[in-house]
């Protein structure tokens, strides 16, 4: 791994002009080895924590004093994300081997898996270099207690970007410190321990409050969303109890509810909602020239479409809703649900049609959007994604590009109370309630029902409903259970031995010289 050869080189602070980003976390700045900082300040401890929330937003500062609108590493989550029965790579005939990981042929060489290993190792570097940064702060007498926060956060984020790559590759590398020849690969298992444990040691630290409640840093990690990642390792971990105990913390806070409009909460009224535990913030400042700190969500976008807001800019077509979990989500009368997470063309409503058993739809299944964005027909695919689409209308004037200023949310109170469901349905006693409660609270922001009881199946299926599109985790769930059936659909055909992604090529010969 090249960047571990060379960390002194990539070490990251964001120390300058705090004033001006105390609201978002999207200020990366080179830390210049040859100059000197005040590590007697405060407010340059709170600078290097910055550099280190600088790495969720993966944008660069140009030389010009501009940001890079273009989006660093916007091909990655796509990649951790799309092999689940909930989406498909879309764009067939183009990156073909992005399509080929989908149907679990996998291609050591192909760029995308590089460019996850090293920018997400990259990102893991910097923000360990961040921690030993702070550690010069409070030998320069800055507030012990703060840096014991700041120290925490970075652990947090740390932490995620490590679980991420785990659940790709399964052994992966560690970093407590950035002396190389401390690093090793670990097994699954030992790195979800090893997640559990550094989330044992950030929480105490860390703030008692709803990330949205932060006045310091608006949206950073708080108390709960190291309890939430804590509970994610656990999950993979099958510890259902572990689980239980995580979850049942942030249930019992009371401090997270649901966002009222499953639908908005995608979109820019769930900015910095209650219910968000981790979100990754952009911004274009309200205003339609200059700076604007986006993520590249053409990646998602409908290649063509009649936008509400004339010359508003389409997308790329490569994510797309599986036709398996559109029928699912139909045969529950999931409206609102499904109207949020798919956008429909012409054609993709006419293949459902095809199907017998689908010959006659909801009336509500139309490819004019609820804000009148009319989706048209692709050679891409049949349908897009409605989790990373931004109404037309919601876009700030000026600012035409697809998505932006858009949030991306990472883990949300939903997930933490199916995860809480799906724990005692197995067999966790309960810490907050019972696991049908937690799931009818969920049920019935979507407009459905409640159940007067839930099996650990049900629960599935109502995490498939709710998560679907979301960072992989209907893939995750699937591999965790070892559920090869699911994962076997439309021609498809999934063996336990595909789970992990293969090594990239051009990382191979450091990694094998960390195996012991």
């Amino acid at each position: 791994m090249k960047q571990i050869k060379y960390i002194k080189a990539i070490l990251l602070v964001s120390i300058i002009g705090l004033s001006s980003c105390d609201s978002k976390l999207d200020e990366p700045m080179e830390l210049d080895a040859g100059n000197s900082y005040d590590y007697t300040s405060a407010n340059g401890a709170k600078g290097a924590v910055m550099g280190a929330y600088a790495t969720l937003v993966g944008q660069k500062l140009n030389a010009t004093g501009t940001y890079d609108d273009t989006g660093i590493g916007w091909e990655q989550i796509p990649l951790i994300s799309v092999r689940g029965d909930d989406v498909n790579a879309g764009g067939k005939n183009d990156q073909v081997p992005f399509t080929d990981t989908d149907n679990y042929s996998y291609d050591a060489s192909y760029w995308m898996y590089n460019s996850l290993w090293t920018i997400w190792y990259q990102r893991i570097v910097q923000v360990t270099a961040q921690i030993d940064q702070l550690e010069k702060f409070r030998a320069g007498g800055v507030n012990s207690q703060l840096i014991d926060q700041y120290v925490a956060e970075c652990k947090t984020l740390r932490a995620f970007y490590t679980l991420e790559m785990s659940r790709v590759w399964g052994k992966v590398i560690v970093m407590d410190v950035l002396d190389q020849s401390q690093l090793t690969l670990r097994s699954k298992d030992e790195v979800m321990t090893w997640i559990s444990e550094q989330m044992n040691s950030a929480i105490p630290s860390l703030p008692d409050m709803r990330p949205n409640q932060r006045t310091d840093i608006k949206g950073g990690v708080t108390k709960y969303t190291a309890l939430a990642i804590k509970a994610m390792a656990n999950l993979e971990l099958k510890n259902y109890q572990g689980v239980a105990d995580a979850t049942g913390q942030i249930i019992n806070s009371g401090k997270f509810t649901l966002f009222s409009d499953y639908y908005e909460l995608f979109k820019t009224p769930g900015k910095l909602a209650d219910e968000n535990l981790l979100e990754i913030q952009y911004s274009d400042f309200g205003v339609g020239i200059g700076n604007n700190v986006k993520h590249l969500w053409d990646f998602y976008g409908p290649t063509s479409w009649t936008p509400a807001v004339d010359k508003a800019g389409a997308g790329w077509g490569f994510y797309e809703p599986s036709m398996k979990y559109i029928k699912f989500m139909i045969n529950r009368n999931e409206q609102k649900r499904l109207v949020t997470n798919v956008l429909f063309t012409p054609d993709g409503i006419n293949k459902i049609k095809e199907d017998p058993n689908y010959s006659t739809l909801p009336s509500w299944i139309s490819n004019t959007t609820p804000d009148n964005d009319q989706i048209n027909n692709s050679n891409r695919a049949l349908f897009f994604s409605g989790k990373h689409y931004l109404p037309s209308n919601q876009l700030i004037p000026g600012r035409l590009s697809y998505g932006s200023n858009k949030n991306y949310i990472v883990t949300r109170y939903a997930e933490i109370l199916l995860m809480y469901a799906e724990a005692v349905a197995r067999g966790a006693s309960p810490t907050a309630g019972s696991a049908v409660d937690a799931v009818n609270v969920v049920r019935n922001r979507a407009g459905l029902s409640s159940l007067a009881s839930v099996t650990p199946d049900q629960v599935m299926d109502e995490k498939y409903a709710e998560l679907g599109m979301e960072w992989g985790i209907r893939y995750f769930d699937m591999v965790r259970l070892g559920n090869t059936a699911a994962l076997s659909y439309d021609g498809k055909t999934f063996t336990m031995d595909k789970q992990f992604l293969p090594y990239p090529t051009a990382q191979l010969e450091n990694i094998r010289s960390l195996e012991k």
